[in-house]
């Protein structure tokens, strides 16, 4: 027996020492942050007026495209034209779909191949929140600026689309989401043609217009101009990651740029249930609505399963020497506890939807009357896909939920696989590496799987080097207003955000 222990013991030693030793020389990637200088914004108040300008005209998008308002958007054109008349000028400027704007800024090596960087001008709609000021034409650019929101606002401080600026912040809807970054392409392009310097790769910028609803009138339409005319680009910049401040991702004692090198898929599916309808006196057994609870507890009991894809695998690797002991341990050794950390992973909402395809249900409608059995409950839930699971896989998972109910299932909005997965050894995405360390040389950067849909997705048909990535370091409570109450973007954020566009506009190939 005592043999027995002792073997017993000495394995366990022996499996220790493996962990240890695995934790320890485990290839994390090592992230210098010191070797960069951070260069010094320098506040311009023209620019800032005129994206303050651009936010006060409300480009609402519409959930139906034929039912568009689309006045704004030619209020909109106009006042690019009038704000930014030496991009006009001196660059190949032409719509698509009319409302579509694309400009070429021409280099002096036409046989390589150009890089596109994306915006759009739509917003959400401002929502009904109470406003606190409602005075115009506020523009306070030399305000002391206050520290960024920690919570989100029950209030607009400012109205939505008064572009007001005040307390060093341009508030109003779309001021991050985006015409904060169409603004500082724009500007950065006008910089590049005052400086006289000319790029070696022709310059593309493509700005849609239905980005909010989805797209397929805007940024579709560009992509297959795109194809047609037979452009290849070297890289595509577009939003979908951002800085997130220090103590954002817990354990982390650092900013981290998320570079978002894919994206999810998305179905969405309305499932309509059939039962017996009558009269709530004398109901049957299993309602309709009954039925549908049955389905819908499967749908979230049995979810999609959870995976280390290659890229989060890189995401782990780039920021898992900086997080605390326990986390590394289970990293560098998921030959033995890969199921310990999906577990861990899957316990936290944001971590949850970077290992699986997350499944929410979202809609429900069945009886009109509180005494009425409604003879068809109906359901929507809505899937985001992860790299390794394809649509077909989410079909069947709804085909096993349903089983045994009488159901129609219907996919509604835009159905697609997720993204194909860009690289990071290419110089597209070492160019975002070097221009975040222009402006937070002490940031982590590293790559990401972007959670939402982008405009991004309709461009890996004119490219495999696709990028996610806004360059402002913001708070979860400024992210969360983005789409909420009382979205602004920091003057700093703004004018760091110019630098860096112009930066990869004017060093790409250098």
């Amino acid at each position: 027996m005592k043999k027995f222990f002792l073997a017993i013991l000495s394995i366990v030693i022996i499996l220790v020492a493996i962990l240890l030793i695995k934790t320890f020389t485990y290839p994390f990637k090592k992230n210098n942050t010191t070797t960069v200088a951070e260069v010094k914004w320098v506040k311009n108040d023209s620019a800032i007026q005129r994206l303050s300008g651009g936010i006060k005209v409300p480009t609402v998008s519409a959930g139906d495209l034929d039912v568009f308002n689309y006045a704004p958007f030619d209020q909109f054109k106009e006042y690019l034209k009038k704000s930014y008349p030496l991009v006009y000028q001196n660059t190949e400027n032409y719509e698509v779909n009319k409302y579509g704007l694309v400009f070429k800024l021409k280099g002096s090596k036409p046989d390589l191949e150009p890089i596109l960087f994306l915006s759009h001008m739509d917003v959400v709609p401002p929502g009904d929140a109470d406003i606190k000021n409602n005075a115009q034409d506020i523009f306070r650019p030399n305000d002391k600026a206050l520290p960024a929101v920690t919570k989100v606002s029950e209030d607009w401080d400012y109205a939505p689309f008064s572009g007001a600026v005040a307390d060093g912040r341009i508030y109003g809807r779309g001021a991050i989401d985006m015409k904060g970054m169409l603004f500082s392409l724009m500007e950065s392009l006008t910089n590049m043609i005052k400086s006289g310097a000319l790029p070696q790769r022709d310059i593309y910028l493509a700005l849609g217009f239905d980005e909010e609803v989805g797209g397929r009138k805007g940024a579709k339409q560009i992509a297959k101009h795109f194809k047609e005319k037979e452009l290849k680009f070297d890289a595509v910049y577009d939003e979908g990651g951002l800085i997130l401040q220090k103590g954002s991702i817990k354990g982390i004692d650092s900013d981290v740029a998320v570079v978002g090198c894919a994206e999810k898929g998305f179905l969405s599916a309305k499932i309509k249930v059939k039962g017996l309808g009558g009269h709530s006196s004398m109901p049957p057994m299993q309602s309709a609505i009954g039925k549908a609870a049955v389905i819908m507890q499967r749908l979230e009991e049995d979810q999609m399963k959870p995976m280390i894809t290659p890229l989060i695998k890189e995401f782990f690797d780039n920021i898992g020497g900086t997080m605390p002991f326990v986390n590394r341990l289970a990293i560098s050794n998921q030959w033995l506890l890969k199921s310990v950390l999906l577990s861990q992973l899957a316990k936290n909402n944001s971590t949850n939807a970077l290992i699986r395809s997350t499944t929410a249900l979202t809609m429900m409608k069945g009886s009109d009357g509180t005494n009425v059995l409604s003879p068809e409950v109906e359901f929507v839930v809505n899937f985001r896909l992860l790299s390794g699971d394809s649509v077909k896989d989410i079909r069947d998972h709804i085909k096993k939920a349903t089983k045994g109910f009488d159901v129609e299932v219907e996919e509604i909005d835009n159905t697609r696989e997720a993204s194909a997965v860009s690289p990071t050894n290419v110089k597209a995405y070492q160019l975002i590496q070097e221009g975040i360390k222009q402006i937070y040389p002490n940031a982590i950067t590293t790559p990401y799987l972007t959670m939402a849909g982008t405009d991004a997705y309709k461009y890996q048909i004119v490219s495999k080097n696709v990028y996610r990535f806004m360059p402002i370091k913001i708070t979860d409570a400024e992210k969360q207003s983005i789409h909420s109450t009382n979205e602004y973007i920091s003057i700093e954020n703004y004018m760091k955000m110019i630098q860096y566009f112009e930066y990869i506009m004017k060093n790409y190939d250098k």
